[in-house]
């Protein structure tokens, strides 16, 4: 009987250590929870980025998604005293779960950014700046959607050119391309050191 009772006690201690460790420590409402989830998930993109993994069209399609959703939580938040509904949040949090699947999605398909010579060794460097300024918080989620836009055109004209050329690229193509990477370039700047930030 002694033994019985002591395995229920014991049995009813760690029932509630494991209830207290799956309860969560922050409230709904708490702006912590979805600010550490946005966070995150720029950090995934920017990893994503940094690596090849993502390609410019796939992170433009997803900052796309991170800003708006950026811009609908702020709103939310300034109707509600700052706060976010317990409706709101679970719609946040949906939101949120869709957009955490498709980074991994992006990140694990077949799509890979791929440089080739030196064209593809610029190329490389602003996606490494962009996925720089997305880490840091220096560039927003729309100013890092508008930046790979520019990309992600640089790169269809690289592949069309390519493409029409038996895989290589002609010297007016070339210096055409250089153009509009200065261009890209100086917008990446821009975007990084204008003075807005990605709060996190």
């Amino acid at each position: 009987m002694k033994n019985l009772l002591m395995i229920a006690a014991a049995s009813t201690l760690l029932t509630g250590a494991l209830y207290a460790q799956s309860t969560p420590t922050t409230q709904p409402n708490d702006p912590k929870t979805v600010n550490e989830r946005r966070e995150n998930q720029q950090d995934r993109i920017a990893n994503g980025v940094g690596s090849g993994e993502l390609t410019a069209g796939e992170t433009k399609n997803l900052e796309s998604r991170e800003a708006n959703l950026n811009r609908e939580i702020k709103d939310d938040r300034q109707a509600n005293g700052g706060k976010l509904t317990a409706a709101e949040h679970e719609q946040v949090t949906d939101q949120q779960n869709n957009l955490s699947k498709s980074i991994y999605a992006d990140k694990h398909n077949a799509a890979q950014q791929n440089f080739k010579g030196e064209v593809g060794a610029r190329q490389e460097n602003q996606q490494d700046r962009i996925a720089q300024g997305i880490k840091s918080g220096q560039m927003t989620a729309g100013e890092a959607a508008r930046a790979e836009n520019t990309q992600q055109g640089i790169n269809q004209q690289v592949h069309a050119d390519r493409a029409a050329n038996g895989g290589k690229l002609t010297g007016a193509e070339r210096t055409q391309i250089n153009r509009e990477q200065n261009h890209a370039s100086r917008q990446i700047y821009r975007e990084k050191h204008n003075g807005v930030r990605q709060h996190r």
